[in-house]
This record gives C-alpha cells, structure tokens and sequence, in this order.
C-alpha cells in the first residue's frame, strides 16, 4: 500500500518547525509552511517524508530524528539563509560532476560555512550560489578547505541525478 500525502497535525508541524530551526538554524522553519504534506510510517505512524506542493523537502532520519533534505529542501533554504550559511562553494569545473550526484571532494572546496561541523547537512553551490546538489559534510570548514585528499561532503542528491 503506497504512502498517502496527509496534513500534519499542529504538534508534527511544530516538531518539524522545531528541529528545522534546531538542525539549520533559526528562521530554517519558513522552508516548512502550514501547507506542507507528510507521509507517515505504516508500521510506527511517525512522520517519514516531508512535501510541499508534492515535491519532497526532507525525510526524517529514524536514528537520530533530523532532517535529510532534498534538492527542494536545498532551494527552499538557500533562498532563506545568505552565503556562507549551510553552504559549500566549489570550484569552477566540477559543476557537472556534482549535479549528476558526484561527491565534493576536498580539493575542490573553494568555501565554506565556517560553522560548518561534519555530519550536517550541506547546500553544494557554484560560484553564482546556484544549488548543485544537497548532502553531508564530512569535515568542519577549516579541514575541509586545508585538506588536498578525501571526500569533503557525501552527495545525497544532485540537480540532475
């Protein structure tokens, strides 16, 4: 039985709200308005997907009850947030490799959120702020911009993959 696109009840709109702010900071719950859909696990009825306008914002992560966001989540809090915030600037050149899903790797960090703590998740932009992909970071900023080797953020989803 597929999952159905359900209105969220006001204490699963706030706890969405609520970890939004908490996981990308405060003002993240505009990307979450009071039109969003969700769909809900069969088996536990805990929010699993979040949608607006049937495009998916996020999922929920059942093991640590955060936000894994979607291209759309990324285009909604990239128009929230100003740069740096939640970002990774790469370099010209490997624009294409990262919209089809490539992962960021370190050498070709050009900047980054210097809040940035591994583990979170990341905007990956150009150098125009334009969105290439969404994903996890796995270094902080400092790391990420003096390391010449490894993977700097695991692409979860690009533009066009």
């Amino acid at each position: 039985m597929p999952l159905q696109l359900v209105k969220p009840r006001l204490h699963e709109l706030r706890r969405i709200r609520v970890v939004a702010n908490y996981q990308f900071g405060r003002g993240a719950s505009k990307a979450f308005p009071k039109t969003i859909r969700i769909t809900r696990s069969p088996h536990t009825h805990r929010i699993r997907h979040i949608f607006r306008d049937n495009s998916l914002l996020a999922t929920y992560r059942p093991k640590d009850g955060l936000l894994a966001l979607s291209i759309a989540g990324g285009e909604a809090l990239l128009g929230i947030f100003k740069p740096p915030r939640l970002r990774v600037r790469v370099v010209s050149g490997v624009e294409e490799f990262i919209k089809e899903g490539g992962n960021v790797f370190c050498k070709h960090v050009q900047e980054v959120d210097p809040e940035l703590r591994p583990a979170e998740e990341v905007l990956v932009v150009d150098h125009k702020d334009k969105l290439l992909a969404v994903g996890r970071s796995f270094f902080n900023a400092e790391e990420m911009l003096s390391f010449k080797v490894g993977v700097g953020v695991k692409v979860r989803h690009g533009v066009e993959g």
